[in-house]
């Protein structure tokens, strides 16, 4: 069996929001498999299943680029290693560069990105000179371009998450759109598109949990589908309820203003990155030591 960790125990309670006992109960039972442990938490205590979009864990800006006319509009994930570098000017100026490169050259990915002109050199030789001068490792990770002949709308929820919209209809409603996702974050547009495997592992949870329950097997049954249905509600952007008006869904909303959404995507800085968890003073006090031996 994998040792269990200080680490492994840490990473399930962020998952789960359960404590630290039971979660090293979990690994302990499952051999150290994250998601087994994850799935016996839930089946057991009810939790939630995760929301990763939703977990912060490294240090980064979105750049955004919104054309004139309204019909090309940019992000780009840069990342650095410390939250006071991603306030810095420089940085931020960089980001916001390298999004109108993006909405203009339209690159194929980062290390296309990276070989187009910027000042007297390259993106990477701009990179690369931001990085002697702070002092920090910095990393362009992913991009998205939207160029469309419907409308766009942008959302930017400081400089941690950014959101791009396409789609038919008044102006407000890519806004309230816009808006929506960055609180939101679904997973998915609509149920079509669920990976059946992520539908496979939730009705494996929700049986597990029907069956502790001790229901008669047609009770059972109706407490599969309807956690089921609730599930998909969440994860899916067309089924949650809309933020401005929660007795609607996203889909109800589009239909009742008869507009449409054609495409939509979302950035969070730092979405799935492991976050450096260094103690600061210990650090300082081991250059110190080093310094005077």
């Amino acid at each position: 069996m994998a040792e269990i960790t200080a680490a492994m125990v840490k990473e399930l309670r962020e998952i789960t929001g359960l404590g630290m006992m039971e979660c090293k109960k979990a690994l302990v039972e499952t051999s150290g498999e994250l998601k087994a442990a994850e799935d016996l938490l839930r089946v057991k205590s009810g939790a939630k299943a995760s929301k990763a979009a939703g977990r912060v864990a490294a240090e980064g800006v979105v750049g955004a680029y919104f054309s004139a006319d309204g019909k090309t509009a940019a992000l780009v994930e840069v990342n650095c290693e410390t939250d006071f570098v991603a306030k810095n000017a420089d940085f931020l100026a960089f980001a916001s560069a390298l999004a109108q490169l993006v909405a203009q050259h339209d690159p194929a990915d980062v290390a296309a990105l990276s070989a187009l002109p910027l000042e007297d050199g390259t993106v990477e030789t701009k990179r690369q000179a931001l990085v002697q001068k702070i002092g920090e490792n910095l990393s362009i990770r992913r991009l998205h371009r939207v160029h469309t002949g419907a409308k766009l709308a942008q959302y930017l929820h400081g400089v941690k998450i950014g959101v791009l919209v396409e789609f038919e209809g008044e102006d407000a409603i890519g806004k309230d759109l816009a808006m929506h996702i960055a609180f939101a974050k679904p997973q998915f547009l609509s149920r079509d598109e669920v990976a059946p495997d992520v539908i496979a592992r939730e009705r494996d949870v929700l049986v597990a949990r029907a069956q502790e329950s001790g229901k008669p097997a047609n009770i059972a049954e109706k407490m599969v589908e309807g956690g089921l249905n609730k599930f998909l509600g969440e994860i899916t952007l067309l089924g949650q309820p809309f933020i401005k008006d929660d007795k609607l869904t996203v889909e109800k909303m589009l239909a009742a203003k008869r507009a449409k959404l054609l495409s939509y995507r979302f950035f969070v800085v730092g979405e799935g990155l492991q976050k450096r968890s260094d103690d600061f003073a210990a650090e300082v006090a081991a250059q110190a030591k080093a310094a005077a031996s």
